[in-house]
């Protein structure tokens, strides 16, 4: 894509009259905001297809974690149901890494500090005049 350099009419501007110079600057300013407009639908575009592509390639590097076999959804709901006849888990070392979450909103970590007072403040004289 190459860039073409504008030059204004300077002759023409020099001699237009008030109304054709605001006419003129609106135009600018409508290209300019219909550029930026295009300018963000391809910085979209170009978001999503990166992000799609980074997909593709974790994907590509988990391909084979990504191919384990499927539970069945009655041994899913089984375990949801009695946590003790999980299979999702069926090598108890695999089930002892995990690590629960704490609770969010269990107790505070911080307590607030009183709000500091404001000094008064000293009135200005008004100039006298």
């Amino acid at each position: 894509m190459t860039m073409s350099r504008f030059t204004p009419p300077l002759d023409y501007l020099q001699a237009a009259s008030r109304s054709s110079l605001q006419s003129f600057e609106l135009a600018r300013l409508n290209h300019a905001a219909n550029l930026r407009n295009e300018i963000a639908a391809l910085i979209d575009q170009w978001i999503q297809e990166s992000c799609e592509a980074m997909l593709a390639r974790w994907m590509l590097d988990h391909h084979q974690s990504l191919q384990s076999p499927p539970i069945s959804p009655t041994d899913l709901v089984r375990s949801l149901i009695d946590p003790s006849a999980t299979t999702l888990f069926p090598d108890p070392a695999n089930a002892t890494r995990i690590v629960h979450a704490p609770p969010r909103y269990s107790s505070p970590h911080t307590t607030l500090k009183p709000a500091i007072a404001r000094k008064p403040q000293k009135q200005k004289q008004a100039a006298a005049g």
